[in-house]
């Protein structure tokens, strides 16, 4: 009987500590993807068939690729593509991608293009280069 009091009395005392460490970083979680969640949104219009009407401006043609970008079928890099955008009417930019972009990649492009006032991206199917 000795031995069983002896083990209960060498038992540790609950430490309050960790509980408040997982609380604060599960705090600290919820706050930070709560923070990404709304910057991370990109206003996509979807290329889809019907009878639309057309615009004053054409839409620029923008094939994506991983190593560089077609605008209107003429290769460029992401300089072109800004002053394409540096236009004061805006319009549509029509996004397909290649094989092999990846989503930073996608990213990127389209916030390039959301920072210019009056365009609009849509995104349609792969566009083959």
């Amino acid at each position: 009987m000795p031995e069983r009091l002896d083990i209960a009395i060498r038992r540790k005392r609950l430490s309050m500590t960790s509980l408040i460490d997982v609380i604060f970083l599960l705090l600290l979680f919820f706050m930070l993807s709560s923070t990404f969640a709304r910057q991370g949104e990109v206003p996509l219009d979807l290329a889809m068939g019907g009878a639309t009407e057309m615009p004053e401006t054409p839409p620029l043609f923008l094939q994506l690729a991983p190593d560089g970008l077609r605008l209107n079928s003429v290769q460029g890099t992401d300089d072109d593509l800004q002053a394409a955008l540096d236009t004061p009417e805006g319009g549509l930019v029509l996004v397909a991608l290649a094989d092999g972009v990846d989503a930073q990649r996608l990213a990127d492009i389209l916030y390039l293009i959301q920072r210019r006032n009056g365009w609009r991206i849509g995104v349609i199917g792969g566009g083959g280069t």
